[in-house]
């Protein structure tokens, strides 16, 4: 049987281990238990639920992880990594425009379509970034537990439904990186109507509406006696709360070239930056009907102000919400289902908060939207139920699941026979009888690939292998059977065989998106190597940093203090005083104050230097010559 990597399973030792429940998010990550008390989220020891997915990667010491790593997203952007769920499995081209916002480079591995993030010396891959999420939540687990990091081993770990079968063994080299089995790999929108516990309210038809940071699925559920069944799925792993923040950045990056003539895109700190803001942003807009999003950089003589109402945001991305409309249609569709069947809507992912997203989620399925649970928790605290089923703590109640993209091989001409069809439950298993086109020939190529489309060319390649031996015969004659086996986690397994001869192929497909084996033992070597680093040291390190930064580029500017108001000039000396006497302090947070106070400060000089820069801009030329300009810009 030709299979793909799959972890090997932990011995005895650990068996009564406790099984952790996992949502490896693009924008934030959590991990969960079911214990007698039910389901609930671990935290970290300063009681945050969240851990922040990004991933920095200092030039002199361990990668840091989290929120310390956020902090060093504008001193070290080309170093520090987030959404890296969204390249997992992916090609360069298949991000696209993704790229002109990144504040990190991205470039294909060598030889094959695989992204891979640039740090110079070397290529990091997203399942790299991904095992160190994992692992900083495996952490978190132990110490909350009060277990050793050792007998803390499997998983429960979430993916969206839509992930292919690339993404989702990506997905499985991410956990062992971070010595992590999945024991079981549950589709995102199931575990959270797992998570809601629908099925003894009374609901049997059940819409799961999930819209996080970089991913959109939308599943239909039929829930009785105990039993989840998912009817079907559709969604969008290129689809989540990035893109709307996305569209707040080329806004700002317009309106700051049109004052400037600065294109802040081009730096990958000034992205970085422009990012966070957007973020903040569009969280705030989720509470207010406007928002301010505001970017400066003294050096530049950047001071960027706008106020952003909710109607211009949502404009902005009401195209994005129409996007998952059309997935939720789909699913209705391939079910042969209206929305008049639906008992009751659940709302899934942080991007559920945006009210648009909510009012356009139940103007289509006309029923006011679920969302009492935390919708950034709410799957963790599913798989974690999946894991109290794995782990005997849970009774009556099974997972049915169904596979979101058709399987087959590709045929004589280029077209494609599938074997399993998208929306089939699973675990499944189908085959299909191949013969020769050719007389005498003793080989044949099996290609095998994932999607919907008729052509080979137009669906995913997922690998390729060679059935050896056969037997010389002329053509039509050697029967060559092929079984698929898609397992409970969507992984697929691929196995053939000439009846006549029994002769069989017995190579393991390396899907081309994926990770070699050596690379993964690479990768598993490099992060124990490294021993943990004091992450307070290294926030103070970087603060610092920033703070000389901002020192220098202020000090740089002097000759514009007088042009200052009183009270702007005793403000700003005093913020530069006590940033200039911070090389003593060794406290992180006392260090952020002072970097946010100095910045602050200094909002109403790159003002002055801003409108300087404006002014000469047009010095001594004439209307007509400026609309000139205008216009042919």
């Amino acid at each position: 049987m030709i299979e793909l990597p799959t972890l090997p399973m932990n011995d005895g030792a650990h068996a009564g281990g406790p099984i952790l429940g996992i949502d490896l998010g693009t924008t934030n990550s959590l991990v969960a238990i079911h214990d007698a008390g039910g389901s609930r989220v671990l935290a970290d020891f300063e009681g945050r639920a969240s851990l922040a997915s990004i991933v920095s990667y200092p030039t002199d010491g361990a990668p840091v992880v989290g929120e310390a790593a956020r902090e060093r997203a504008r001193l070290d952007p080309g170093r520090t990594v987030h959404s890296a769920k969204r390249l997992i499995g992916k090609s360069v081209q298949d991000l696209g425009r993704e790229l002109s916002t990144m504040p990190y480079r991205i470039v294909d591995a060598p030889g094959r379509s695989l992204a891979m993030i640039d740090l110079g010396e070397r290529l990091l891959s997203p399942a790299e970034v991904s095992g160190q999420i994992l692992a900083e939540l495996r952490r978190r687990a132990a110490a909350a537990l009060k277990r050793p990091l050792e007998e803390v081993t499997r998983a429960v770990v979430t993916v969206p439904a839509y992930f292919d079968d690339a993404q989702r063994q990506a997905t499985r080299e991410a956990a062992k990186l971070a010595g992590l089995e999945i024991v079981r790999m549950v589709n995102e929108p199931t575990a959270a109507a797992l998570a809601y516990g629908l099925d003894q309210d009374g609901a049997e038809h059940v819409i799961v509406y999930d819209l996080g940071g970089g991913t959109f699925d939308v599943s239909l559920l039929q829930l009785k006696g105990g039993v989840y069944r998912v009817l079907a799925t559709a969604g969008d792993t290129y689809l989540g709360g990035d893109d709307f923040d996305r569209t707040l950045v080329l806004h700002a990056a317009r309106e700051i070239q049109e004052r400037s003539g600065q294109d802040v895109l081009a730096d990958p700190a000034a992205r970085a930056a422009l990012r966070m803001a957007a973020e903040q942003t569009k969280i705030a807009l989720s509470n207010a009907e406007e928002a301010e999003l505001s970017f400066h950089d003294p050096a530049k003589g950047i001071a960027y102000r706008a106020t952003i109402n909710w109607r211009t945001f949502q404009e902005a991305v009401a195209p994005l919400i129409q996007r998952t409309l059309d997935c939720c249609a789909r699913v209705l569709n391939d079910a042969g289902l209206s929305v008049e069947n639906v008992n009751e809507v659940v709302l899934v992912g942080g991007s559920t908060r945006v009210p648009l997203v909510k009012a356009a989620a139940a103007q289509f399925f006309q029923r006011p939207a679920r969302d009492e649970l935390d919708p950034e928790q709410v799957v963790a605290l599913g798989a974690a139920v999946q894991a109290g089923v794995l782990g005997g703590t849970v009774h009556d109640l099974l997972l049915l699941d169904v596979t979101p993209l058709s399987l087959g091989i590709e045929t004589l001409g280029g077209a494609v026979s599938k074997l399993i069809q998208r929306n089939t439950a699973i675990p499944a298993q189908a085959q299909e009888g191949f013969t020769t086109s050719v007389d005498g020939q003793t080989a044949v190529s099996l290609h095998v690939l994932q999607g919907e489309r008729e052509l080979a060319a137009d669906c995913r390649s997922l690998g390729k292998f060679v059935l050896n031996g056969i037997p010389p015969m002329p053509a039509g004659l050697p029967q060559i059977a092929v079984r698929f086996t898609l397992d409970a986690d969507g992984m697929l397994r691929v196995r053939a065989k000439e009846q006549r001869s029994s002769v069989s192929a017995e190579v393991e497909i390396q899907p081309k998106h994926g990770l070699t084996d050596n690379e993964v033992e690479r990768m598993l070597t490099d992060a124990w190597q490294h021993a943990e680093q004091d992450l307070t040291t290294r926030r103070v390190v970087d603060l610092r940093a920033q703070l000389d930064i901002v020192v220098a580029a202020v000090e740089k500017q002097r000759t514009l203090f007088k042009k200052l108001e009183v009270t702007q000039l005793e403000r700003l000396e005093d913020a530069l005083e006590e940033a200039i006497d911070a090389k003593s302090i060794d406290r992180p947070d006392a260090l952020k104050g002072i970097l946010d106070a100095l910045e602050e400060a200094s909002f109403p000089l790159a003002e002055l230097l801003m409108h300087r820069i404006a002014s000469e801009t047009v010095k001594d030329r004439k209307v007509s010559e400026l609309l000139d300009s205008e216009s042919s810009a």
